[in-house]
């Protein structure tokens, strides 16, 4: 039998918004099994990766890798090969491990393309890592805003400053309310067997104006959730597993937000109807953060945001704000 494109939770939010069946049919002519040689070019050529992965207790955590084009190649269209280790802070220390599931999301901003493949760890060293694939598909342009990255080599210095606690800082606070892009991983929590090459982790982006995620005095996170390819890799994930990690870079800084989340979807409500251009909302409870100052060794270009936010709401005075 053909293994499903999508597993359980996937399918009972497609149900709910009424696209599962075209999804049924859709799924598996664009969900491989393979990557195509264009999404093997692809990840060859960024300065970046965004991985997604999940620590011994369970947590999802979303990070990023960061070398000059080139630190990734894929020998075959099963495989892609990283030669990077994480940055000094990032959870992606402490889950590396062979046989360990991983979600991959390469993005260039300033082409808007993204590309997702989820996989198994293979070959941990000091080196690098191997990504067994398990899953290869494309994303929409749609919310990306358009900004270059380009690696910079920094001269050595003292380990930057890590930030730890089970709560935002104030420091924190500013970093999310001026967002207007995070990237999150979640994880599939279920029948592994039934579930087949749709379970594992998967790591999206999210991107809004600056400010679509709101941050509320108890420190509860509030962001729009628009329309996009009706996967809901990330919302089915959710709906079965509400944990998740979230990862802000600071363009200008290079600082990084690395927060575990207790995630929760808002499928109705004044609060919903009054965010122009949302679907749902999605809130988040932050267990913990780790900010890690002038961490990513990336410049960044000016940014132009997506033409398709024009559409969409910002956050007013609301209550709790």
């Amino acid at each position: 039998m053909t293994p499903p494109a999508f597993h359980e939770g996937e399918r009972a939010v497609q149900a709910r918004l009424g696209v599962q069946e075209r999804l049924a049919q859709i799924g598996p002519q664009v969900i491989r099994d393979f990557m195509p040689d264009q999404h093997r070019a692809f990840f060859e050529q960024l300065p970046f990766l965004i991985a997604g992965t999940v620590d011994a207790d369970g947590q999802p955590w979303a990070s990023v890798l960061a070398q000059p084009p080139g630190f990734i190649r894929s020998p075959d269209a099963q495989h892609l090969v990283v030669r990077a280790q994480p940055l000094e802070g990032d959870p992606l220390k402490r889950t590396l491990a062979d046989g360990a599931p991983i979600g991959l999301l390469g993005i260039e901003p300033q082409t808007r393309r993204r590309n997702r493949m989820n996989g198994v760890l293979r070959e941990v060293s000091a080196a690098g890592f191997t990504v067994e694939l398990s899953q290869s598909f494309g994303n929409c342009p749609k919310y990306i805003q358009a900004r270059e990255a380009v690696y910079v080599e920094s001269p050595p210095t003292a380990r930057p400053a890590v930030h730890a606690a089970t709560h935002l800082d104030a420091a924190a606070r500013r970093m999310v309310a001026a967002a207007d892009t995070l990237f999150i991983a979640t994880a599939y929590a279920g029948d592994d067997a039934q579930a087949g090459r749709a379970g594992g982790v998967d790591v999206s982006h999210r991107g809004g104006k600056p400010g679509f995620v709101r941050v509320d005095k108890d420190g509860t996170l509030t962001m729009p959730d628009f329309l996009g390819n009706f996967f809901f890799n990330t919302l089915g994930n959710i709906a079965l597993n509400p944990r998740a990690g979230l990862l802000f870079i600071d363009f200008a800084s290079g600082d990084l937000l690395y927060l575990a989340v207790h995630a929760e979807i808002i499928w109705e409500g004044a609060e919903l109807e009054a965010f122009s251009g949302a679907q749902r909302l999605l809130r988040f409870r932050v267990l913990s953060m780790k900010r890690v100052e002038a961490s990513l060794p990336l410049r960044w270009g000016l940014a132009v945001l997506s033409p398709v936010l024009q559409a969409t709401g910002q956050w007013g005075q609301s209550a709790g704000a």
